[in-house]
């Protein structure tokens, strides 16, 4: 499928790489329709609307730039999304990039799961007050490299 993008233009996305947000991200539950495109930085992806090209997503594998993440979701909330087994599960965070020479920050507090076997999706919010929504990815980084 073709998908116009807000940061490549025009790419080609397999159907593997379309998800659907059937109860869409909080604060824009009107956009449920979404692909997942590689961006041109590793390890990021876009998480591209399909509804508005202007709106997409920067997002990161969790246990890349926090490696004792645990995402600790009801079972019934991703009943929702058909997750059955574990294996099903990929676990995403959402990135902010400031304009203003701030921190990179990941959302931890707001994972975004997905089902690798219907590729639906849904957002979640995590209790465990030990992560937040301004993880600095940066300083994750820098913290893994003195290992």
């Amino acid at each position: 499928m073709q998908v116009q993008t807000k940061t490549q233009g025009i790419v080609d996305v397999q159907d593997e790489h379309i998800v659907t947000v059937p109860s869409g991200l909080f604060g824009f539950e009107e956009y449920t329709d979404f692909a997942l495109v590689e961006s041109e930085y590793q390890p990021f992806v876009w998480l591209q609307s399909l509804q508005d090209k202007n709106l997409a997503f920067l997002l990161i594998d969790p246990f890349i730039i926090c490696e004792d993440y645990e995402a600790d979701i009801d079972d019934k909330a991703l009943a929702a999304i058909g997750i059955q087994d574990p294996s099903d599960v990929i676990v995403l965070a959402v990135v902010t990039v400031p304009g203003d020479g701030r921190a990179v920050t990941a959302n931890l507090q707001g994972p975004l799961v997905v089902n690798r076997r219907n590729r639906q999706c849904m957002q979640a919010i995590l209790g465990d007050t030990k992560y937040t929504t301004k993880y600095s990815i940066i300083d994750a980084l820098k913290r893994k490299e003195g290992n």
